[in-house]
Parts: C-alpha cells; structure tokens; sequence
C-alpha cells in the first residue's frame, strides 16, 4: 500500500497479509455439513476517501464486532487507526464461523466482490468493516447483521454510516493519518481521544478553515459511505 510510509511499515505488512487470507475461521465448521455461501459486493460512495481491505465474519448473534458507547477492541483499534483488519479476521471466539479479507482498498467509486462460506447454521450474521484511511480512525461497516431469513438465490442491499472508533483524537494534522492525504502514521497503541465507538463528526479540513489539517473539502464525507450488496448463492 503506496499510501502508508515507513512508519506504517508493519501496517503495510499485514494489510498485505490480510489480502492474501482466503479465509480463517473456528474449527465449529463441519466437513460434513451443508454449506452456506454469500458474495458480498462492496462499493465505495466517497469522493476521496480509499477504503483499506474489508474484513468479512460470518457468526452467531452471541458476537458483535463493536457497540456504540463501548470501547472498541484492540481489534479494532488496529483496523481503525491503521487499516489493518488482521487482528479482527483472528477473532475466533465462541460462535465465529468463518473470516475473509478483501483482495486489496477500494477507491472512490470503486467496488469489490467478496465471497464468504460457513457451514449450515440457524442463527448466522454478518459483520463486515474497513478503515476510511484518509482519516485519524474513522472506519465504516456493519456487526451483527442476521441474514437467517436470506434464502438461496435472494439478495438484501445496505447502507453504511461512518463511526468514530474513539481511540486516537481527529487531529487531522501533519504524520498522523495513514492514507495518500498524509501517508503518517497508522496504529499507536495509546489512546488519546474519548475511547468509546460513536458516529464520525466528519472532517474539518483546510478548506473550512483548519490551517493546520493536511485534509481537505474534498476528503468530507455523508452518510451513507458506502453500500453493499449481499446474496445467498447456496
């Protein structure tokens, strides 16, 4: 990833991992049982925001990636502040069935197919997430969507709103944000902002006024960020 420098280098490093993982998941999936298949069509609806590879879980109700008012995970963190979604695929608690990566970021405009199996459960979710990297730790996505009711052939579209991981402060400023605006850092361990999950204020920016921000107009965003397209293939 051209945009994070070498102070992101072990960022770097594991984004390029997490392309390459076709899939990690717990050992619950049984050889013998029906499987279940999804492809997931992402799409990126900023102007100047790349989004880092998604991370895609499939799992029971029992998990949640992230809960507003909550802390978020180190996980998480890590996504958010660095677009690394290594740690968030690992997740393997109780109730995890599978975890795939996107093959690379989506730029604006862009869009991607991910494809997602698990064995045949009742009770299935989704949770799907990725770091807007022209920012301090904005990621976008959704947990804990039931997909229990999709039957095979059948698709839902959704919306994604922008949160705020509330780990590392909206700074904005020179060597801080890991995406081509800056090409800063990514993840820090120490957090330094209200340490709870919230929806994103949104950027401020040079053009309104913030001389020292190395954003711009350009790199605002509304909800909805991004959109998804999700069927049931088998």
């Amino acid at each position: 990833m051209k945009y994070l420098n070498k102070k992101a280098s072990v960022v770097t490093a594991t984004i390029m991992a997490a392309s390459l993982l076709s899939a990690c998941g717990s050992s619950s999936d049984d050889d013998d049982a029906s499987k279940m298949s999804y492809d997931i069509t992402v799409t990126n609806l900023s102007s100047n925001q790349p989004m880092s590879p998604f991370a895609a879980k499939l799992h029971a109700s029992s998990f949640t990636a992230w809960q507003v008012g909550a802390a978020a995970s180190v996980a998480l963190e890590e996504l958010a502040e660095g677009g690394d979604n290594a740690s968030v695929l690992a997740l393997s608690e109780a109730g995890v069935y599978s975890s795939v990566s996107g093959g690379g970021a989506i730029g604006p405009g862009s869009s991607e197919n991910i494809t997602i199996e698990s064995g045949e459960y009742s009770d299935i979710n989704l949770t799907l997430v990725s770091m807007l990297v022209n920012t301090n730790d904005a990621f976008t996505g959704r947990t804990n969507l039931d997909l229990s009711g999709l039957t095979i052939g059948t698709s839902q579209t959704h919306y994604l709103p922008v949160y705020d991981a509330g780990t590392e402060g909206n700074s904005e400023l020179d060597d801080t944000i890991p995406g081509p605006a800056d090409g800063g850092e990514g993840f820090n361990m120490a957090r330094d902002d209200v340490d709870y999950v919230a929806r994103h204020p949104g950027v401020v920016g040079v053009d309104q006024g913030y001389s020292e921000s190395v954003l711009n107009s350009t790199h605002g965003f509304d909800s909805p960020v991004a959109m998804f397209t999700i069927t049931r293939t088998q």
